[in-house]
């Protein structure tokens, strides 16, 4: 009897890869859908409710001034109520396309699509398209966000957009620019959970890496990352903890951090690894010497550091 063949050991830069796509397929398989969000039942509702209110103090007060008030409130609401109803529509036709990019050539075929189905200035198509490009290019996803002009766009939407830039900065080492993008971000223009979250884990990040440690653990430590709420950002909320705790010099929970990170998975500590000590690794701008030591011995007694790079270490 033939025993069964034992499955392949995976090289370094696979488990990465593999936990990234597996952080990846999570992030999409729980992207909230923008229609069920905006919840048009319960707008029309409130809006319903607001213009029988305005309408009866119209109706209540002598002379056509009111009337033309109360219409042209109820022309103006109906209109942004249709422009939200329509851009939902489109990210979720967005969404859809998105969510099938499992592959390198199923990427290709959904920047494809986008490019010919959504106008090149659609806002969800270009997030979606630099999405998609990132995993293969960063600098190219970088150029695809950067054609979206700040200034013409909502306040809450250009944060999104200094935010999505601001964290590939962040991937390439690129930390003073990142920091220009993100200081202009207003977290008090986001309510929903999720979306605050994610703003926060970037600009703490940046901030961390740039001087400002205390104040990115300050604002951290305002989202707790073992909220369910935040399952899906989870690596990313502790990663800039792990990042604002070591140049806070708060060794402690620094390590706390790193173990929270490796208990989810071990790859995720490579993040930390700066090109000194790995050629695969990162740029070593904004990496604190003590945080890469603590995520490399964590690497080498995991085993999932190569025997070259351990020996480069020593």
């Amino acid at each position: 009897m033939s025993n069964p063949a034992k499955p392949k050991k995976q090289t370094q830069k696979q488990q990465r890869e593999g936990a990234l796509a597996a952080l990846r397929n999570q992030q999409q398989q729980q992207a909230p859908d923008p229609l069920a969000q905006l919840n048009p039942r319960a707008l029309a509702l409130r809006i319903g409710i607001g213009a029988v209110v305005v309408w009866g103090i119209a109706l209540a007060i002598p002379g056509w001034w009111p009337k033309i008030v109360a219409a042209v409130l109820t022309v103006a609401v109906a209109g942004i109520v249709l422009w939200a109803l329509r851009f939902a529509k489109r990210t979720r036709a967005v969404a859809q396309i998105v969510r099938g990019a499992d592959s390198a050539e199923a990427r290709k075929e959904a920047i494809s699509k986008l490019e010919s189905d959504f106008k090149k200035d659609d806002v969800a198509a270009v997030f979606a398209k630099a999405q998609l490009q990132i995993q293969e290019d960063p600098r190219a996803a970088l150029a695809t966000l950067e054609t979206l002009k700040l200034d013409k766009l909502m306040a809450p939407m250009a944060d999104e957009a200094r935010a999505q830039r601001a964290m590939i900065h962040l991937m390439l080492g690129e930390t003073d620019e990142a920091r220009a993008l993100v200081d202009p971000i207003d977290l008090s223009r986001h309510k929903e959970a999720k979306s605050r979250a994610t703003l926060a884990s970037i600009i703490g990040e940046a901030w961390g890496r740039t001087g400002q440690a205390k104040k990115a653990v300050e604002l951290l430590e305002t989202f707790d990352p073992n909220d369910p709420a935040y399952v899906d950002l989870k690596p990313q909320l502790l990663r800039a903890r792990a990042f604002a705790y070591a140049w806070a010099n708060n060794s402690t929970k620094m390590k706390q951090t790193l173990k929270a990170l490796a208990a989810m998975n071990i790859q995720f500590l490579t993040g930390f690894i700066t090109k000194k000590k790995n050629p695969m690794g990162v740029n070593p701008r904004g990496v604190h010497p003590a945080l890469e030591k603590e995520a490399l011995d964590a690497l080498m007694r995991s085993g999932a550091v190569p025997r070259k790079m351990q020996q480069r270490r020593l």
